[in-house]
């Protein structure tokens, strides 16, 4: 039809062919036999590869948009400062007038680290803050322990075993020495100096803050020493100084794009060692994020400093393949030492406890939290159930009293959201985090409220990691209970709305369970939407 010769087009026909069907077909090829390979472990490695592209993304377009937005600000705030220096003949002043000074060349390569070094003192001091004080952040840090736990798995274990090698004490100083040992050869005494000085002086700053604070380490303690105690995390600390100020000096004499090029490969390689620090769980993320900024304000700090004298020339090809051979050979060899090692020292640590049944039922009940904190480490409703025994268990005996399974999550199932006729019953349910984790058990049943008909009664179970004992063994959960209510706004889509007050939910769950029992927790946690009352069961087994 469009007069091609029948050569040429069964020539792109069949070369198109090639090319387009495996780049569609071959990924989803991919992805089915990686999950028949991994088999149980394909469904953890799957959330955590997304849960690092959806953190990579977030990061990505934060910076961004700071960026954008920063500017304008980061000029008003020049301006501002410029005219105060003005006005004051002080050494801050005078300093704050030459780096303003746009005759001076080194006014835009100040600039910058200035800027990193204000923010991430402050972001550090604001961490800081939150340690000692106990605030939200520190509830996080719980809740995403517990989360990257439940996603460990061999595969995921033994890659993240390594990468942490690579940021281990035995590699750092191997790669910082062989840097020194070139610099000193290059007779770029001054760069060597202050080399040494940035990891060193991160090393012991770092250190010393840990034995000031004497924070614990999440679990069992790991290391002996200074080194067993967790906030700030030295791994963090020390390689976001060591390979930041190394991506720094090559960075200088090279072209923007490469520039770009060498930061990112840095910036990878750091984040990789200090999340391997989080899924191994020897850090919390206030930990993590702590080191990582502090290690910024201290190589911001650096920086200024060193831009401030003449700089020597590097030649920041050789400087590169010297690195990369340093950790390449230096992180080979202790992977290859260590690895058998810290495969037991990592290994997964059971942090179940045990108590006694009739302990449980009488006051150690109260031991568990009253409240579910989500993953952000905010204080969300009241958990007023406590079952002793399988989910199977409870579930049977729930199912005979009109609760049902929820719907569960698919494409079509999802989809329902999305339309202004679903019901309450078609509806699956968000599955809440507690501490991290989402519910292991979760049932509804249509709602009883005679002015709100569209409603739903929703329980959620969640592992408690206890276990209580009568000559058996039984698992512990602890869940809430509350009515959603739908809406259709417009008619165009389905909202859920939950209610605040938890006794009424609370109340006809007990009325399906005949041998619970109603415990009161003290004054103090009582609130508007909660009389403090807990609902205690136990599978018949354990009445015993």
């Amino acid at each position: 039809m469009l007069g091609m010769p029948v050569r040429r087009f069964y020539a792109v026909n069949v070369a198109s062919a090639l090319a387009w069907a495996p780049s569609h077909i071959l990924p989803g090829v991919l992805v089915g036999a990686a999950f028949g390979i991994f088999g149980a472990a394909a469904k953890p490695l799957a959330i955590l590869l997304i849960v690092l592209l959806v953190t990579g993304w977030v990061v990505l377009h934060v910076v961004r948009w700071t960026l954008g937005r920063g500017i304008a600000l980061l000029v008003i705030g020049g301006e501002w400062l410029r005219a105060w220096a003005g006005t004051h003949d002080t050494w801050l002043g005078r300093n704050l007038t030459s780096l303003f000074d746009p005759l001076q060349n080194e006014a835009r390569a100040l600039a910058l680290p200035m800027v990193l070094l204000i923010g991430a003192a402050w972001l550090f001091f604001g961490i800081l803050e939150d340690v000692v004080s106990g605030d939200p952040l520190v509830l996080a840090d719980g809740a995403i322990y517990r989360a990257l736990q439940d996603l460990r798995t061999a595969p995921g274990d033994a890659v993240m075993i390594a990468i942490t090698e690579l940021g281990d004490t035995a590699v750092v100083v191997a790669v910082t020495i062989i840097i020194f040992l070139w610099l000193a050869w290059k007779r770029a005494w001054r760069t060597a100096a202050y080399w040494i000085a940035a990891i060193a002086g991160a090393s012991a700053l770092n250190t010393v803050i840990k034995v000031a604070l004497h924070r614990a380490r999440p679990g069992e303690s790991l290391y002996p020493g200074w080194s067993a105690f967790s906030f700030p995390s030295g791994h963090s600390t020390v390689n976001m100084v060591l390979y930041g100020f190394l991506a720094f000096l090559m960075a200088r004499e090279l072209r923007p794009v490469l520039r770009v090029l060498v930061a990112l490969v840095a910036a990878v390689l750091i984040f990789m060692i200090a999340f391997s620090r989080l899924y191994l769980g020897v850090h919390w993320l206030s930990d993590v994020l702590g080191g990582l900024a502090f290690g910024s304000a201290w190589l911001a700090l650096l920086g200024l400093s060193y831009l401030r004298r003449q700089t020597e020339r590097i030649e920041p090809s050789r400087l590169l393949a010297v690195g990369c051979a340093s950790l390449i050979l230096a992180g080979g060899f202790h992977i290859y030492r260590s690895n058998a090692t810290d495969i037991q020292r990592y290994a997964i640590k059971s942090t179940t406890q045990s108590m006694a049944a009739a302990d449980w039922w009488a006051s150690d009940w109260q031991q568990l939290p009253a409240r579910r904190i989500d993953l952000t480490g905010e204080t969300q409703e009241p958990l007023t159930f406590q079952w002793a025994g399988s989910l199977q268990s409870l579930q049977d005996v729930l199912l005979r009293k009109g609760w049902h399974t929820s719907a569960a999550w698919a494409s079509l199932s999802t989809l329902t959201w999305f339309t202004g006729s679903a019901s309450a019953a078609n509806l699956p349910v968000v599955p809440f985090l507690a501490g991290g984790r989402f519910p292991s058990l979760t049932l509804v049943r249509q709602s009883s409220d005679v002015v709100f008909l569209d409603s739903r009664l929703v329980l959620r179970l969640w592992a408690a990691d206890v276990e209580v004992t009568n000559g058996q063994t039984a698992p512990l959960w602890i869940g809430s209970v509350a009515e959603e209510r739908v809406y259709h706004p417009l008619g165009l889509v389905t909202l859920v709305s939950t209610q605040s007050d938890v006794d009424a939910p609370r109340k006809a769950l007990a009325e399906a369970l005949d041998a619970g029992r109603l415990v009161s927790r003290a004054k103090g946690v009582m609130a508007s939407d909660w009389d403090g009352q807990v609902l205690l069961a136990r599978q018949d087994d354990m009445r015993k």
